[in-house]
């Protein structure tokens, strides 16, 4: 398949994925540069249809970090509003649950808050585009782009519109190139173009060996008269086995 020309962007920062990370970069970088009195071109591209789109996750939040870069996060409605009250540390069996008179020290949460990670991102878009950085959901970076010299210069999006015989449709519409004096990745530890770039410029070595827990995700819709706003629960045991 013939590759038609693609539209080339040329910003100053280019950040990939539009997480927590990658957003606070964007923020940051702006926020530096107007203090300085200099003009900055950032722009964020999101693989998700929108900011938070992949963002499921609830989260007990911890917001010293918020606090250095937003410090008037509250005034400007950070969908930060249920705060931490409780921490139960339970032990399940398949027919029980045998609840600790305590918690570990670092399960306590006293001072952090319950959010939602994805509307906390969709807050952070918000404030990033009030600074003037372009954020774009819906390209996926599918290429690291290098110059002559064997630099990271960018990333290109796929194209869309091919067929499952590898052929345009009628919908086809190349991808873009965007080009940046500095590309951040931000698209997680085991990022698609991430691990290119491990390969590409040997950023594993000397390094320790990387460690992966596997989590599984649920939304769950509680009814209101058993919903117990500022709960957080910690469990062992059941389903896994005693060993």
């Amino acid at each position: 398949m013939d590759r038609d020309p693609r539209e080339v962007m040329e910003y100053d920062v280019l950040v990939v994925g539009a997480g927590p990370s990658g957003l606070s970069a964007a923020i940051r970088l702006k926020q530096l540069a107007v203090d300085a009195g200099q003009e900055l071109s950032v722009c964020v591209v999101e693989k998700g249809s929108e900011v938070g789109a992949h963002l499921l996750s609830g989260a007990v939040f911890e917001p010293h970090a918020l606090d250095e870069l937003i410090p008037d996060w509250k005034e400007k409605g950070a969908p930060l509003t249920t705060p931490a009250r409780e921490d139960h540390f339970l032990f399940l069996t398949e027919t029980k649950a045998y609840k600790s008179p305590f918690a570990p020290p670092q399960m306590h949460n006293h001072g952090n808050w319950i959010i939602s990670l994805g509307n906390l991102a969709r807050w952070m878009a918000g404030q990033a585009e009030e600074l003037g950085v372009e954020i774009y959901p819906g390209f996926a970076a599918a290429e690291v782009l290098y110059d002559d010299t064997g630099a990271v210069k960018g990333v290109a999006t796929g194209d869309m519109g091919i067929g499952k015989d590898g052929e345009k449709t009628g919908n086809y519409t190349p991808g873009m190139e965007l080009h940046a004096k500095q590309t951040i990745f931000a698209e997680g530890c085991r990022g698609s173009l991430t691990k290119t770039l491990f390969e590409r410029f040997d950023l594993r070595r000397d390094a320790d060996p990387q460690t992966y827990g596997i989590g599984i995700k649920e939304l769950w819709e509680v009814a209101p008269e058993k919903s117990q706003p500022g709960l957080i629960v910690h469990t062992i045991g059941w389903p896994m086995d005693p060993k």
